[in-house]
Order: C-alpha cells, then sequence, then structure tokens
C-alpha cells in the first residue's frame, strides 16, 4: 500500500503552530514511507473563506521546507484569486485539490446516499430548528436534530426546493472508531446527531466534503489533533453507508503550554508567521515540533537531528497519547544552537532582512556595507536565541545612540570620581592605540584597570555603557573596532561630560 496523506487546512485565518505540528508528522511520515503528502484546501466555509490566508498557508509550509508532492495546479489558484499563483502550482493526479472546485462529486455522493436510503432531504426552517434547541435546552438535553424529517414518504420533500441532505444516523448499536495510536474509542449512536452532508446552497459540511475527498485522493492516514475525536463516528458511518474502506485514523495528543493549557495567544507567537517574524530558523522549529509528542526512542538523549535524520527515526504509530508541552524556552534554546552551528556567511544572510526591515541596512545591500556586517556577526553568533534580537543587540552600531545618565556610568564599587577619571584614562588610551583592533585595545585596557586598581569588568562596563549605550551587547572591543576610532572618542567625549557634570 502505497501511504497517502494530506494537509487540509480551512483558509479563514494564520497558519497555527499546533497545525503545524500535525503537518510535521504527516511529512515525516510520508517520507519514512515512501508516500506522498498531499495538500488540500478546503474552502466551503464560504462565510470565513478568506483567499489570503491561501497564500499564508502556502508561504508557511515552504518556509518551513514542508513541500507538497500533489495540490492545486495553476489554473485552480488563479481561479480562487492567489496572487503569483506561479510560484505555488504543483497539481496532481486526482485534483481539483480546492473543495469549491469539487461541488459536483459532493452533491452526487450525496444523492447517492439518498438513494440509497443511508440519508434523507430536511426542509425544516432555521426558526424550527432553534425552537426545538431552544426546547432541548430547557429540558436539559442535549441539542440534536429531532428528525422531524427522517421517516417522510419519498418525495414528500421535492430535490427542487431549498432542503439540506443529512445522515440516517443509527438510532442504537455503537459506532467504534479504530485509531492507530490510541485505544480504540466506542460511542453509542443514540448519542449521534443526524448530521447535516449537504448545505441548501449546494455546498458540503465538513464531514462529507472531508470524506469524500479522503476517498477519492486515496488517503490512507488521516492524522489530527484529538479535539475531532468526537466528529471520528460520523465519518466511520459515512464510510459504512457509502460502502467504501476508512483510513487509518492517528489522533495526536494536544498541544498544551507550560501551564497545561491549550496553546493560545496567551503563552506567546501561535502562528507559523510570528515565529518566522521573531528570528526562528525553520530548521530549529522544524526539529521542535517533531519532538512535540514523540520521541525517538527510551533512553535516547539527542535533541538536535538534521531532517534526514528525523525521517529515519520517525515512528507515527509510537506518538505519546498525553498533551505535549510548547516551551518557549526549549525552542529558544534549540534555536540558539542552530544559529551557533551556521557559517557565519549563511548567517549573515539570515540576519540582513532584519537589518533591512528595522531600517539599519540599505535594500539592496552594497557589498562595502557587507563587508562590515560579516565583521559583527561572529561577536554575536554564540549569544543569541533568535535572529531578530539582532536589531537591539546591535542599533548602536548604526545609529546615534543617546548618551546614558550619570549613574549608569559609574562602575561597579567604584566612585563617580573614580569612574571619571577611569573613563577619562581609557579614552586616552583608545585616542592613541594603533591599530584600532580588539587584539590592539584589549591588553593594555586589562593593564590600565590593574594600575587604576579596579577590575577589568567595572572599567569595561563604563566604556561599554558610554559607546553602546546598553548594559548587554556585543563584546566591547570588537565593537568599538566596527565602531571606529572616531566614534567612539566622541561617545566617551560625550559620556565623560555628564559624568563630570554630577561630579
Amino acid at each position: 500500500m502505497t501511504i497517502r496523506v494530506r494537509f487540509a487546512p480551512s483558509p479563514t485565518g494564520k497558519l497555527h503552530i499546533g497545525g503545524v505540528r500535525t503537518v510535521v508528522f504527516d511529512w515525516l511520515f510520508a517520507h519514512k514511507m515512501g508516500g506522498q503528502f498531499i495538500l488540500r484546501i478546503e474552502d466551503t466555509d464560504r462565510t470565513r473563506y478568506d483567499p489570503e490566508a491561501i497564500l499564508t498557508i502556502m508561504d508557511g509550509l515552504r518556509w518551513l521546507g514542508l513541500e507538497w508532492d500533489e495540490g492545486p495546479d495553476l489554473e485552480e489558484l488563479q481561479r480562487v484569486g492567489v496572487g503569483d499563483a506561479e510560484k505555488y502550482a504543483v497539481g496532481g493526479p486526482v485534483g481539483p485539490y480546492i473543495q469549491s472546485g469539487r461541488l459536483a462529486l459532493y452533491k452526487q455522493v450525496a444523492e447517492e446516499l439518498v438513494k440509497r436510503g443511508a440519508a434523507y432531504r430536511c426542509n425544516c426552517s432555521p426558526e424550527r430548528l432553534e425552537q426545538v434547541r431552544e426546547a432541548q435546552r430547557t429540558r436539559k438535553q442535549p441539542p440534536m436534530y429531532d428528525r422531524h424529517c427522517r421517516d417522510l414518504p419519498p418525495g414528500a420533500i421535492s430535490p427542487d426546493e431549498p432542503h439540506v441532505i443529512r445522515l440516517k444516523v443509527p438510532l442504537t448499536g455503537q459506532t467504534i472508531v479504530q485509531d492507530g495510536i490510541r485505544e480504540d474509542v466506542v460511542f453509542d449512536n443514540a448519542t449521534l446527531d443526524d448530521l447535516v452532508l449537504l448545505k441548501s446552497d449546494g455546498f458540503p459540511t465538513y464531514h462529507l466534503a472531508v470524506v469524500a475527498d479522503d476517498h477519492d485522493m486515496g488517503i490512507t492516514h488521516v492524522t489530527r489533533d484529538d479535539r475531532w475525536i468526537s466528529t471520528a463516528p460520523k465519518h466511520v458511518l459515512l464510510y459504512q453507508a457509502l460502502g467504501w474502506e476508512a483510513p487509518i485514523f492517528c489522533h495526536l495528543p494536544l498541544v498544551n503550554g507550560t501551564d497545561g493549557r491549550p496553546l493560545s495567544k496567551r503563552h506567546g507567537s501561535t502562528s507559523v508567521a510570528q515565529f518566522h517574524d521573531q528570528g526562528y530558523l525553520p530548521e530549529a522549529l522544524f526539529n521542535f515540533l517533531a519532538f512535540l509528542g514523540w520521541a525517538p526512542g527510551e533512553g535516547e538523549q539527542q535533541e538536535i537531528f538534521s531532517r534526514e535524520e528525523l525521517i529515519e527515526r520517525f515512528d507515527l504509530f509510537r506518538v505519546n497519547t498525553a498533551p505535549a508541552v510548547f516551551s518557549y524556552d526549549k525552542l529558544d534554546w534549540m534555536n540558539g544552537v542552530y544559529i551557533r552551528s551556521l557559517p557565519e556567511g549563511v548567517l549573515l544572510e539570515r540576519f540582513l532582512p532584519f537589518w533591512q526591515k528595522a531600517g539599519l541596512a540599505p535594500d539592496p545591500c552594497p557589498e562595502e556595507t557587507r563587508k562590515m556586517l560579516a565583521r559583527i556577526v561572529p561577536l554575536v553568533q554564540e549569544r543569541l536565541k533568535r535572529l531578530g534580537e539582532i536589531v537591539e543587540w546591535t542599533r548602536f552600531l548604526f545609529q546615534d545612540i543617546e548618551t546614558p545618565p550619570a549613574e549608569v556610568l559609574v562602575g561597579k564599587k567604584m566612585t563617580p570620581q573614580a569612574s571619571l577619571a577611569s573613563l577619562r584614562r581609557a579614552r586616552d588610551l583608545l585616542a592613541q592605540v594603533k591599530p584600532f583592533e580588539p587584539e590592539a585595545m584589549e591588553p593594555p585596557m586589562r593593564a590600565l584597570a590593574e594600575e587604576l586598581g579596579v577590575k577589568p569588568g567595572s572599567l569595561f562596563e563604563i566604556v561599554r555603557w558610554a559607546t553602546t549605550g546598553q548594559k548587554v551587547a556585543p563584546p566591547l572591543f570588537g565593537s568599538l573596532a566596527i565602531l571606529g576610532r572616531e566614534r567612539t572618542l566622541a561617545r566617551l567625549d560625550a559620556a565623560e561630560a555628564v559624568l563630570a557634570a554630577s561630579v
């Protein structure tokens, strides 16, 4: 059997990181088994449909390296108004891959169910349905359709009048959902509603569309988080009514924050675009997501894996059933590991868009500016957790700074007078040292600290505040070399004036 899995997002908003964890599992499983990973756009929710969301979804997948083997072709993407569609068109043998292009299939399947007696037409008005639900709420019963139209004689409702088509759910017995990850789940049919399959506007509900599409596209495994497990018996009943073989359902554990509550905006970034904008590397985020609910084996301590290693080790059927914990601290750590592993030239290219967006570097960036930027990279590579931090860490190198107040220019365990004297001596030394490079600055500055009877860290802190305006900055002497002698001395002079005025 050829493994075929799909990601079928609804284009109604941003690409949520919890959903992308499912995509990562699907993608790894397909590649591990030599199968296909399919992108299908479920755009039947017309009230919330946003064509821009299709672009957001595809951009997010591409950024993470989650290329799809089959998906919408050029004609489909142009039909729904996706700009620059050539970049995203893939196509495949079982299209269309956008649901609004498959309406004839859904109507055909729904009518077949009516013909078989497994579904029925219903013309109950919205007002009547609300009255039924309100009466059920008053009786403290779960709101369900009262099956008013279920046993009407054939032809009582004309196919030409406005109506919906509902599934005729068995009134007794049980439906068993077999799951590839957890134990089978059993549902009493008496608790299931006669769900709507085809709406009066001709659009399918999610339940009909997903079953028809998965069957038509030969999907073998349906991977989704376990919030959807309550819909599984409805889909199993649909497969049975149609005489189709159901795919293997694999319900994944939820993704929670460290407080044990479902991951949401209160925990931090939740959309893939936000993680991109903050400077997480796609390699790191992919690695991190692969470990949300899965681990390579008991006793395995390795946490940093290449994509190829993850494909080799991944086992969908060993996913944990307990909720996964999304730790931003863990992701920051992992991202820092990946940043430190990049060649300096590659890291420069990753930093450049952040400098440009902040207005600190021109776009396009001339070669002379690149050479200066390249000198910054080794100073910060060991210190950053996210690419976006580069802006605040290095802004002082590009823009004038506000001279710090006198109180922060006083060294640790030093008096203002001693700090002023130390600042003046450091300024005189840096005015003379040649060349103006780290290896020429640091030894005499350490010797100066010893001569002054202060710790080097205290002296360096005064100079750091004076020249960068920051408590935390890249290594001092490398920063001064990039600033250049002229700007360094001007900032030291300004700091000296502020400190002198306070003494």
